[in-house]
């Protein structure tokens, strides 16, 4: 992943995603974006249903963070090659 390019340090984007039927919105860098969708695609899934699962995820957590928050944990979880759930 380039992180060098005009994207790396761009402020954060909101974006509309429907999770679990329901329409929200999360603002996240470019940078979360374009890994969002690359580990959706290399698991198979629309982002939307990624995003779901990570939502469930952040849900069971003692104290659940914010969305967008829990988006970049479980990516750089992904990154390290790390399950979410194992620490």
């Amino acid at each position: 992943m380039d992180i060098e390019g005009t994207d790396a340090f761009h402020p954060p984007v909101k974006r509309s995603i429907t999770i679990a039927g329901h329409q929200t919105s999360i603002t996240l860098e470019p940078l979360f974006w374009k890994m969002l969708k690359s580990a959706a695609e290399k698991k198979g899934l629309p982002i939307n249903a990624l995003v779901a699962q990570i939502d469930v995820q952040r849900l069971d957590a003692d104290e659940p963070p914010g969305l967008a928050t829990a988006i970049r944990l479980w990516l750089t979880h992904d990154m390290l090659g790390k399950s979410a759930q194992a620490d």
